[in-house]
């Protein structure tokens, strides 16, 4: 059995209406393997929920299009899957935690009968009484007494609305967990227990996550992996230390992020913001569509599309470490400057 569980390979998603074309997914490749968490990080309209939406077929019927790639579930194209077989995918093989807790469950049905109702459409066979089992073991697995079930999502806090949501994902012990922005309406208390909480269920069911999110300090907290994500695209992707390891080179879209963070060793009047805003995703700049945006761009970046510089599992998207255009920068040997030294060293944030 390969160890890789999920495979993107160069995925392109579009909205399309008669009056514009949205590229909100532009061509982007990510692995992640079993028992791996991957953190998927950018601003709001990156394209992130899209990506985590196109895994599952969720995109809208008849705006939503995956005009290019494929999604290979345990070696099988997702895209290809007749109805029968995607149903039986999510939430058997992925479920999803959806981003909005308090919108997202039905507020006419107490909580233990949504949890029932996903054990049931994936076990047919399975009895009544045994169900009811299931819902209490898995509601406890949750941190909510199971005497609780019969309760409606109204007579649960937000965080409870969470943990709730994270056990109908949980229900049917699936292998991959895409957990949309899971702590995002919390508070930080409660954020850090909802955490605790989905690293405990990831050791016990062994699943795979995908965690898509805007803060690194959840990523640095819970994952294995990162993608940063920039107007459709990813720009730079590796192992945690990859990414968050000042001393390497890094994307200046990430050394970006990293500078806005507070320092709590510096004392500053300011944060350090990324000017500009994310680009319109009808209307996307040419060349690297960061370069707008960008205090390091070059006539280069504004015309063409930018090749991705390798270091083993560590992978940068920018013009900054074509071999060809800037060889000290992109030489992998130690003496070499480092693109945080050489961009005003922004990732000391970290």
């Amino acid at each position: 059995m390969s160890d890789t569980l999920l495979q993107v390979n160069n995925l392109t998603v579009q909205y399309i209406t008669d009056d514009e074309k949205v590229e909100a997914v532009n061509d982007i490749s990510f692995s992640i393997r079993r028992g791996q968490a991957l953190g998927l990080v950018g601003e709001t309209g990156a394209g992130k929920t899209t990506t985590a939406m196109a895994l599952l077929r969720l995109l809208p019927r008849y705006t939503g299009k995956i005009a290019a790639g494929a999604i290979l579930y345990e070696g099988k194209n997702v895209l290809l899957m007749n109805d029968k077989s995607i149903r039986e995918l999510r939430g058997g093989k992925i479920s999803m935690i959806f981003q909005d807790p308090m919108t997202s469950l039905n507020p006419v049905m107490s909580v233990g009968r949504q949890i029932a109702e996903v054990i049931k459409l994936h076990n047919e066979d399975m009895g009544k009484d045994k169900i009811e089992r299931e819902v209490d073991r898995i509601i406890e697995m949750v941190g909510i007494p199971a005497s609780r079930k019969v309760e409606y999502p109204h007579q649960f806090s937000g965080g409870m609305k969470q943990r709730v949501m994270i056990a109908i994902a949980i229900a049917c012990n699936p292998s991959l967990l895409i957990a949309d922005e899971p702590t995002t309406a919390l508070d930080v208390t409660i954020q850090a227990q909802v955490l605790n909480m989905m690293r405990g269920i990831r050791k016990t069911l062994h699943s795979a996550v995908l965690l898509i999110t805007h803060d690194l300090g959840v990523v640095a907290n819970f994952c294995d992996s990162v993608a940063i994500m920039y107007a459709g695209e990813i720009v730079e992707s590796g192992l945690l230390e990859d990414v968050f390891d000042q001393k390497r080179r890094h994307h200046p879209y990430t050394i970006g992020l990293f500078g806005s963070i507070p320092n709590l060793n510096s004392k500053v009047s300011r944060l350090s913001p990324i000017p500009g805003l994310m680009p319109d995703p009808t209307n996307l700049p040419s060349g690297c569509k960061f370069h707008p945006r960008c205090p390091y761009t070059m006539e280069r970046c504004e015309t063409a599309a930018a090749s991705v510089y390798v270091e083993n599992v560590h992978q940068i998207k920018c013009h900054l470490f074509d071999e060809n255009y800037h060889p000290h920068l992109a030489a992998p040997d130690s003496s070499a400057p480092c693109a945080g030294a050489a961009m005003g060293g922004g990732s000391e944030h970290v």
